[in-house]
């Protein structure tokens, strides 16, 4: 009996969380999307979060294979930032913070505690050091085509283009291009074999 209603509680909170998103102009959620536990989702009124299809949003740790860190962060907190996500993708335990824009292809499988970012968070400023702090910094679009996977851990940052198909080793620093079809890894990243 305890079960039945753990799970239908579970149950109606998906329910409200969907209609939640839903309803938000800025925010555009696909059919049969799934949430485990409620992530930390900060879209700016000017920025645009658009989830595809049958994309399962994970913040539950009980059950995931690896120890998840935390929920998942979908953050676009500048005017015109994007995020989009395609169908059938699974995200856990990873933040996404777009200042320009973050494209995740169909059917991606991102394990938990990545990093996918598009924008440093402050300029460099070695002529004004003390001044850093009061900078934002640059952005560049990050691309990960359809079916790549990113192993725990893996930080992407801006600027990249991850192509069709490749897997990304556990924790790795992804700091350039990665070719479709290849299982790259390390920090700095390199292809570590290619398939045909």
């Amino acid at each position: 009996m305890i079960r039945f209603l753990f799970k239908a509680v579970n149950y109606f909170k998906r329910i409200i969380l969907f209609h939640y998103f839903k309803f938000h102009r800025n925010i555009k959620v696909g059919k049969g999307i799934m949430f485990h536990n409620k992530p930390l989702i900060h879209i700016h009124k000017g920025a645009l979060l658009d989830i595809g299809d049958n994309v399962t949003i994970n913040s539950k740790n009980l059950g995931y294979h690896v120890n998840m860190y935390s929920r998942c962060k979908l953050m676009a907190d500048r005017d015109g930032a994007i995020i989009k996500i395609g169908n059938n993708t699974r995200l856990h335990g990873s933040c996404i913070h777009a200042i320009e824009k973050i494209v995740i292809g169909k059917n991606c499988l991102i394990a938990a505690n990545c990093q996918i970012i598009d924008g440093n968070g402050h300029d460099l400023s070695f002529s004004n050091v003390s001044n850093r702090i009061n900078t934002i910094g640059n952005s560049k679009p990050v691309i990960i085509e359809d079916d790549v996977w990113l192993a725990t851990g893996v930080i992407v940052l801006p600027g990249v283009k991850i192509g069709k198909g490749s897997v990304i080793t556990a924790n790795s620093v992804v700091n350039k291009d990665i070719p479709e079809m290849v299982i790259a890894g390390g920090n700095p990243i390199k292809i570590l074999k290619e398939f045909p």
